[in-house]
């Protein structure tokens, strides 16, 4: 997924060039990392396979928890206002020391210690 890692740290050096032309003002720029999250594409998706191979969605979102996202802490897909939630927090007055970074709500599936 060279095309997707490209474009999310191209991203990331927009986010950080906006947030040093604001510098000393109180504007803010950051970025949200969303992990797998339950959308309504992603519902449509889990839906299909499960038909498909028989199962319930919650089995589906089970193995692929199993299978393709083993680190996630979460271990399910986060819901939409879960994400939203953090937009709304980094948009607040609460968060305005957070600025020029990115923050992930992706339920724990990127291992980093820093």
């Amino acid at each position: 997924m060279i095309h997707y890692e490209m474009t999310k740290t191209a991203q990331l050096a927009v986010v950080r060039g906006l947030a040093e032309l604001t510098r000393g003002t109180a504007v803010t720029v950051n970025s949200v990392l969303p992990g797998p999250t339950l959308s309504e594409g992603v519902k449509n998706v889990l839906t299909f396979v499960a038909a498909h191979a028989q199962q319930t969605r919650e089995q589906v979102e089970k193995e692929f928890f199993r299978s393709a996202r083993p680190t996630s802490l979460l271990q399910r897909l986060a819901a939409t206002e879960e994400i939203a939630n953090m937009v709304t927090f980094l948009a607040s007055p609460l968060a305005s020391a957070t600025n020029g970074t990115a923050v992930r709500v992706d339920g724990g599936v990127v291992r980093t210690i820093v």
